[in-house]
């Protein structure tokens, strides 16, 4: 890369800054950020969240990725975000390239710009921040000095939407794999560069964890399905496979979590306590692709809180997994670090909580030092057999008993959370929502002999993903969603005694259906996210931003030549036989395995937990070579040294 490349930015975009909103956003220099010495690194990483500033500086998997690389000698990571578009224009107008925030230089100065994905509705976000880093939108198009454009995080279990616009894709866990890429990076440019961007590309492909769409050829069936996917290199894999990270204590990241300057979504510090979930959720991407479990030990965790905390000055501290109830050990890490900081006030939260999971000890534990917000729960769906055909296994006897318990230990507000469009979902499963919820109030007035209490209940769309049971199902079209919604906004309101306490808050079905379009598209819907950003679309997860009218008139011109439309890849239910866009992407799960779970979800049968119960074959253990990792270690949390060291009070024995 050209030297003179990489001089800061600043200069010219702080002549811009008065004119934007919250340009505290773009100006760096966050506590715990690292900015090292350009020259004296040979690899050089841009990492991007697609979102605000506010949405992304929080995030865990770039903010772990940023330290891991830094920590290494001779590689440098900086981090950069979507602009707003009052900054996008000035940025235009004056020529000012996307840049980081750490030391304001040009993304194309780097060898890489990563870019994680934990949604797909982040894709124009990524081809705005192309563009104004002036690398070329289309792999086919870069040259020698553009960075290897690649993507990870949820979404690029199936990159194949974006393959047009990446140069390669990692997916699965990244701190071991972001390292090993670094590694084939260093060595290149060491000898010289040799046969250009393409030998790069080939050395990552044949390591067998990096997936390099460009090396792979789609061949379509004449009714539009896929027929295979070739690799048309020599050496390359036919299938690519996700990388696991086993033993999370050997990998205590962030040791130095980021503070950020301006206000963003989560003002806290988070520990990952686990990885992976086993409960098997059929709608859920996120347990089925980070399989098996892996849980950080209680000491482990205590000791990332500990640091932390030094490092931040945080009040609270988030205990982030999928479930974070089940870890085996929850009680005593709730204990353990509520006892050691009774005396700083720093409070505990869970993300949410699994209606089985909850136990009053452990919410009093969670709320001792902090304040008593609401509890929130997720039962997903309105009715039994609905909750049968996801795998939730929750009956309505469970979250009314869970219930009583938190409004009689003096909760106010309940949270729950469901999904609509669900597979084989009828009206009569959503409106039990309501009586759901009705019940609880109930309930809740009963026990705690006052009207005073909430229940909120959120709803989101369900939106089929690739690794799931429900990979091969239709999709509810956006018409549907909003009726069945409607209904059951009706419903609720019009229930006199009852309705004023239920809150309702829900989101209509049109984004789902753009999500939809997406996260189980192939590389032809690549056309339609190209069309959309050249029509102006950007922020497409933000209300305010998102336009339905524009993505559906887009793949209307966009998918035509193909002879496929939204509802093809949406509302159309897939066959045993059909090739999926992402097969050739190995998630470790059996896809007969996948199958047979999506029978027994349409037979509404429920599937136990392997954490607890003999393995299911799912395929994830023996394919990656890996295993569950759980407690209990039967260690306890013991209080760091107490300030003022006095006897310990009573109560409080250990």
């Amino acid at each position: 890369m050209p030297a003179e490349a990489a001089e800061s930015v600043f200069p010219q975009l702080e002549a811009l800054l008065p004119h934007v909103q919250k340009p505290i956003q773009y100006v760096g220099g966050e506590l715990n950020s690292t900015v090292k010495d350009w020259d004296s690194c040979d690899v050089r990483w841009a990492l991007m969240y697609p979102d605000a500033y506010e949405v992304g500086l929080p995030n865990q998997g770039v903010m772990i990725l940023y330290e891991v690389l830094n920590e290494q000698d001779g590689v440098l990571a900086e981090r950069t975000y979507s602009v707003w578009p009052d900054l996008e224009a000035l940025m235009r107008e004056h020529r000012v390239p996307q840049f980081t925030v750490d030391s304001h230089r040009p993304v194309r100065a780097f060898d890489v710009f990563g870019l994680s994905f934990s949604t797909e509705l982040g894709y124009t976000n990524m081809l705005a921040a192309l563009d104004l880093a002036g690398i070329p939108l289309e792999a086919k198009d870069r040259g020698l000095d553009d960075p290897i454009v690649m993507a990870g995080g949820h979404a690029a279990f199936n990159p194949e939407p974006i393959a047009d616009f990446i140069d390669c894709a990692i997916i699965g866990d990244g701190e071991q794999a972001v390292l090993e890429v670094t590694r084939i990076i260093r060595a290149w440019k060491e000898e010289g560069r040799p046969g250009g961007r393409e030998e790069l590309l080939l050395r990552l492909a044949k390591t067998g964890g990096v997936y390099v769409p460009g090396f792979y050829d789609v061949e379509y069936l004449p009714d539009g399905r896929i027929a295979r996917v070739v690799p048309n290199r020599s050496g390359v894999p036919w299938r690519v496979s996700k990388h696991t990270v086993m033993d999370l204590d050997e990998w205590p990241y962030p040791k130095q979590p980021l503070v950020p300057l301006a206000e963003t979504v989560h003002e806290r510090m988070s520990v990952e306590i686990f990885r992976g979930c086993t409960r098997g959720c059929r709608f859920c991407q996120a347990g089925m692709i980070t399989r098996p479990v892996r849980e950080r030990s209680i000491t482990g965790i205590g000791d990332m809180v500990d640091k932390g905390l030094k490092a931040t000055g945080f009040e609270e501290v988030g205990l982030l997994s999928l479930s974070s109830a089940d870890h085996s050990e929850i009680g005593d890490i709730a204990k353990g670090l509520a006892d050691r900081y009774e005396e700083d006030k720093v409070g505990l939260s869970l993300p949410s909580t699994r209606v089985d999971a909850f136990n009053i000890d452990l919410a009093n534990e969670l709320t001792r030092n902090g304040r008593r917000s609401g509890l929130t729960f997720a039962p997903e769906g309105g009715s039994e057999r609905i909750r049968k055909v996801i795998n939730k296994m929750v009956s309505e006897e469970d979250l009314i008993r869970t219930v009583a318990t938190a409004y009689g230990n003096g909760w106010r507000q309940v949270k729950l959370y469901f999904m609509c469009g669900l597979p084989t979902e009828t009206d009569d499963d959503v409106l039990q929502i309501a009586d759901m919820a009705t019940r609880v109030i109930q309930k809740g007035r009963e026990v705690s002999g006052s009207n005073d209490i909430r229940c909120t209940v959120s709803i989101g769309g369900f939106v089929p993903k690739p690794h799931t049971p429900f990979q091969w199902a239709p999709q509810l079209s956006a018409e549907e969603t909003d009726e069945r919604l409607a209904k059951l906004r009706d419903k609720i309101r019009g229930d006199k005694k009852y309705g004023r306490s239920i809150g309702f808050r829900y989101h209509d079905g049109k984004p789902g259906i753009v999500e939809g379009l997406l996260s189980r598209g192939d590389r032809r819907t690549g056309a339609v996210i190209r069309a959309v950003y050249d029509d102006g679309g950007r922020f497409d997860g933000w209300r305010e931003h998102f336009s339905y009218d524009r993505w559906m008139q887009c793949a209307e011109k966009a998918l035509a030549p193909f002879g496929v439309d939204v509802d093809w890849y949406t509302t159309r239910e897939r066959s045993y036989e059909e090739v999926l866009p992402w097969d050739h992407l190995d998630s470790g799960l059996d896809k007969d395995w996948l199958w047979e779970d999506w029978q027994d979800a349409l037979d509404e049968t429920e599937v136990e937990d392997c954490r607890w119960t003999p393995c299911f074959d799912c395929g994830v253990c023996p394919q990656m070579d890996t295993q569950i990792q759980i407690g209990p270690t039967g260690k306890k949390l013991l209080p760091l040294v107490v300030k003022n060291a006095g006897p310990v009070p009573s109560g409080h024995s250990h």
